[in-house]
């Protein structure tokens, strides 16, 4: 377990700078907007299946396409920011996905089956573009924050994804009632061009920074923060490491395989909030497009707060002398069983109680999605991008598999009683994975794959 020198708490009281609350900020609003990008696709999908004249596996089979892509550059996302560092990297990605986003509300000047791959090839495109995300917000939450702040900083980064459905949906909802389903792409391609302008400006590395404190960096540094990782040429590098003896190395290391696995359980329960959600809301609970847009933020409202919460518990344990184990894993388990309330809503009727159920399930998941707090914890220094793209492939493996088996268990069944269930027993399966596989948390230092 990683240790906070006694030092740390002294320098904390005299900081002259906290720019690392500025980064944590910039992250905050770059993870709004990729998920929101990623959640657009959702807030029309009823609006395109009806256009479309599509069926629900059709459906599922587009919501997957992102994840298919998305999966598949995870690991040349993470060598790309191992090999460039996160800045430039990172806004590239921004840009490319964000282009590629405006380009899908063009589709709709298309017919047939031309529409329909299209749309599918875009949402290829824009998966790959934002591979990079995550893994990069890991690498700099690693660079700019102590073992005992990251807990809350990914905690903050993570929640993002409930705060875009907040800000977003009720927006894209409205969009796509009174302009059509073409105007949500159109308006989120714009804004994310405009971020990754911004992104240029704001982002640096600690040593970089030009507002930074020699107090603050001194804080970082005490506290275990990887200050170095996208240094200049004149500060000490990281070894480099042979790609795929560093992944097979990653692979072999039961405490880390333990935190995939749960990660891939987690992720189904974001996918289904991010697909079928709201089309479960307007074709199982008969609610309006436009409701469905505002109903969808309630939840999400839950599990922005639920984000907070559980990181907060996680370093507060942290502080208080729990181990870095205990303080991690007792927030994932609690929130993963309160997010297995969601099978109650197959016997219930009242709209308004379903919506209070959702609710408390999203906030469990909130509380749970501390995964990216462990990846920092545990990635070895010289491949902090490539072991948190490797955690990101296991992770949205998830984002080809439950829209797929989701619309086929809608065809099926004609109800999505069998989809809360598949999803509710991913949940047990993350606790599972995390109390029996996962064992101590503690930070890992490659062996096999350092490059000579």
């Amino acid at each position: 377990m990683e240790q906070i020198q006694a030092s740390s708490a002294p320098i904390a009281g005299k900081l002259a700078s906290r720019t690392r609350w500025g980064i944590l900020a910039m992250l905050f609003i770059v993870t709004t907007v990729n998920y929101a990008d990623r959640a657009t696709i959702s807030i029309a999908g009823a609006a395109i299946r009806k256009a479309m004249g599509l069926s629900p596996v059709e459906m599922g089979y587009i919501f997957s396409a992102f994840a298919w892509s998305y999966v598949i550059a995870q690991l040349p996302g993470g060598w790309l920011l191992d090999r460039f560092g996160s800045r430039i990297t990172y806004f590239f990605s921004i840009l490319l996905w964000s282009i590629f986003t405006l380009f899908q509300g063009a589709v709709g000047f298309l017919t047939g089956g031309a529409a329909v791959a299209a749309l599918f090839l875009l949402r290829l495109v824009v998966g790959a573009a934002e591979a990079p995300s995550f893994p990069g917000n890991s690498r700099i939450a690693a660079a700019w924050f102590p073992s005992h702040e990251r807990g809350m900083a990914a905690a903050i980064f993570n929640s993002a994804q409930y705060f875009a459905t907040v800000l977003f949906a009720p927006i894209m909802g409205w969009l796509v009632h009174t302009y059509g389903w073409q105007s949500a792409f159109a308006f989120m391609g714009v804004v994310g061009i405009v971020c990754a302008g911004v992104w240029l400006k704001v982002i640096h590395g600690p040593k970089e920074h030009p507002n930074v404190s020699e107090s603050e960096l001194r804080y970082l540094e005490e506290g275990g923060a990887l200050v170095a990782l996208d240094a200049g040429r004149g500060a000490a590098q990281p070894k480099q490491v042979e790609t795929w003896a560093c992944v097979k190395e990653l692979l072999g290391n039961r405490m880390l395989l333990g935190v995939y696995i749960g990660q891939y359980c987690i992720t189904t329960l974001t996918y289904f909030f991010l697909t079928w959600f709201p089309v479960y809301l307007v074709q199982q609970r008969g609610m309006t497009i436009l409701k469905a847009g505002f109903v969808a933020s309630l939840p999400a409202i839950c599990g922005f707060l639920g984000g907070i919460i559980g990181g907060w518990i996680s370093d507060r344990m942290s502080t208080s002398g729990c181990s870095l184990s205990v303080s991690r894993k007792t927030p994932i388990v609690i929130g993963m069983l309160m997010s297995m309330s969601m099978i109650a809503c197959s016997y219930i009727s009242d709209n308004t109680l379903v919506v209070i159920v959702m609710s408390l399930a999203f906030f469990g998941k909130g509380v749970g999605a501390l995964g990216w707090a462990v990846v920092s914890d545990t990635s070895p220094r010289e491949a902090a991008g490539l072991s948190g793209g490797l955690f990101n492939t296991f992770g949205n493996t998830a984002g080809i598999t439950t829209p797929i088996v989701i619309g086929y268990i809608v065809q099926a069944t004609g109800s999505f009683a069998g989809a809360l269930v598949f999803v509710s027993a991913n949940a047990a399966m993350a606790i599972v994975s995390y109390l029996v596989i996962v064992g101590e948390i503690k930070r890992v230092h490659l062996v096999k794959s350092l490059a000579r």
